[in-house]
């Protein structure tokens, strides 16, 4: 099954560091980040995981829960947690969900339907999809995919950012520019005519071209 934007995110039933979960149970009414990794004791993933943990806050004041996930089983993963604390200075307090059967990364197209077996004996190389972040929104609907390669690690500032963008743009009829940080002007939908522009932006907005119209930030609540 092949995962686009705006697709719901696959429910499951998971073994995790923190119990068993139902994932849309879980997430309620918030937004979440589901970010995989290969395999467990894996370098480029020990400096992600230690420094999501260090992000966790963040994520917090923006009502969005993290959760992990690796195809390794749940002992592995704490005792990992360890060496990553050892590592990064930050105690991870997120769950990360056990994937032996491999069942959840198919479901989100991390590794072929068809791929045989469970985690016993596989290695990150032949994990090398199981790669990922999802941010999902309270209505369970998929609004980010990436995927990065193996070699290189993730930057989790620019996950932050487009929860940022996404959260704005769910609440408010604009879009953001390219490398928009909080508090950079936004443009206006082009769906929004210039009336209706001047009702629901009351800073004013300039236009750039008929289709290109920016205004000031607004308030995100």
């Amino acid at each position: 099954m092949s995962l686009r934007i705006n697709d719901i995110a696959p429910d499951f039933t998971a073994a995790t560091t923190q119990g068993k979960i139902q994932f849309h149970q879980w997430l309620g009414d918030s937004w979440g980040m589901l970010f995989s990794h290969p395999k467990d004791f894996t370098p480029v993933c020990t400096t992600e995981l230690g420094y999501m943990a260090g992000l966790s806050d963040d994520f917090a004041k923006r009502h969005c829960k993290i959760i992990g996930l690796s195809v390794d089983p749940v002992e592995d993963h704490k005792l990992w947690q360890q060496d990553i604390e050892d590592i990064q200075g930050h105690k991870i307090t997120y769950p990360i969900i056990a994937d032996g059967n491999l069942a959840i990364a198919k479901q989100y197209n991390m590794l072929p339907a068809d791929e045989s077996g469970g985690s016993q004996g596989r290695t990150a190389a032949n994990n090398a999809t199981v790669r990922s972040v999802f941010i999902i929104a309270p209505d369970k609907t998929i609004k980010m995919l990436l995927v990065y390669s193996m070699t290189t690690g993730r930057n989790f500032n620019e996950i932050l950012r487009v929860l940022d963008s996404v959260q704005l743009t769910a609440e408010y009829k604009v879009a953001t520019p390219v490398n928009w940080q909080v508090g950079e002007d936004v443009i206006i939908v082009p769906s929004v005519s210039d009336d209706e522009a001047r009702e629901l932006f009351p800073a004013g907005f300039k236009t750039l071209k008929p289709y290109l119209r920016t205004t000031p930030q607004p308030t995100h609540h």
